[in-house]
């Protein structure tokens, strides 16, 4: 009788021990979209590898940030994807913990952009997009950001609203070329907002653009790298260009929650999402662009990537203290010179 209580308890302390083991969860705060695939290739192998429960939230940046800050004396996100700029404002409100990276396997595997993108530490970059200048080869030449403007191809160009994401890096690199690199973009704004009327759209969706340019509207316009595949699909000789100053674009990024309960588990799903295989899984569904530099992928996946060594070292990206000091004065300094 004794023997058979103790092995009921050993029995039962197993079981409630596996239950336990079950019951962690890491909950994630993720952009919306592609959710179908990294539940495919992230999050339900991650669960089968981790032995725990992932749970995903998903919104706008705006709503996400506001969630973990008003919850940061009792963090319910675990870790999060956002922006660089997103990453630093998260940092300055003190809400996320530096990132210890001696805890991710595939740390040295990743570009050299992509290791502290913010430079403080708190923050690791997992994918990133080129943005560049998608033109006629066959009617012009685009060896310089300046290009755009030359009174030959400026009523044949579409440029990015300011209030869009190719906006401000698109400026970004205008001054660059014009030799007015500063953080307020002053100089690119005035450069565009006096040829505004000779510009054919200042657009908000990239997705118009393959109209304009199928219907010859237009022949030039500033694109990030995601945008690209649906003009190869266009019978007309167009290229991606490789400006003199170099390619700009975006990148996101992970963080840990500061105050999380579970941040060696974040820790741990952050280095499976940044591992050669998962990235590789992500590449071919064309879902992100790899920071890790150990991806191989085929030329036609390559093609509708930001992808490869060179490109990630070409990237001039706008720092993010600088876009977070000066949003508004952008906006201002927009309205006022090109009033769109």
């Amino acid at each position: 009788m004794t023997k058979t209580l103790l092995a009921s308890a050993t029995a039962l302390m197993l079981t409630m021990g596996a239950a336990q083991a079950q019951e962690k969860t890491l909950t994630i705060s993720v952009y919306a979209f592609a959710q179908d695939e990294f539940k495919e290739i992230v999050y339900d192998p991650f669960e089968a590898k981790c032995g725990c429960k992932l749970v995903v939230e998903t919104g706008n940046s705006v709503e996400r940030l506001a969630k973990i800050e008003a919850n940061k004396a009792n963090p319910v996100i675990d870790m999060a994807v956002v922006s660089m700029a997103d990453a630093l404002m998260a940092s300055r409100g003190d809400l996320i913990e530096k990132i210890d990276t001696s805890k991710l396997s595939n740390f040295d595997k990743l570009y050299d952009i992509a290791k502290d993108p913010n430079g403080d530490g708190m923050s690791v970059g997992y994918t990133f997009y080129a943005t560049s200048i998608v033109y006629r080869t066959d009617k012009m030449t685009i060896e310089s950001w300046a290009d755009l403007l030359k009174p030959e191809y400026v009523g044949h160009v579409a440029f990015p609203n300011v209030t869009t994401n190719q906006g401000p890096p698109a400026l970004y690199m205008l001054g660059q070329a014009l030799g007015k690199d500063t953080p307020d973009l002053k100089g690119a704004i005035e450069a565009v907002g006096a040829q505004k009327d000779e510009i054919v759209t200042f657009y908000v969706k990239s997705s118009q653009l393959v109209q304009l340019m199928q219907q010859e509207e237009i022949w030039a316009a500033p694109i990030g790298r995601f945008s690209w595949a649906p003009f190869t699909k266009l019978d007309l000789p167009l290229g991606w260009a490789s400006p003199k100053e170099g390619q700009t674009g975006g990148m996101n990024v992970m963080v840990v929650t500061k105050g999380s309960k579970n941040q060696d588990l974040a820790l741990e799903f952050m280095d499976f999402w940044l591992s050669t295989d998962v990235q590789t899984k992500l590449a071919e569904k064309l879902v992100d662009s790899p920071a890790n530099q150990e991806v191989k992928v085929s030329d036609e996946v390559a093609n509708n990537l930001t992808y490869g060594e060179e490109t990630a070292k070409s990237l001039k990206l706008i720092p993010s203290a600088d876009a977070l000091d000066n949003r508004d004065a952008w906006l201002s300094e927009w309205n006022a010179k090109v009033g769109q």
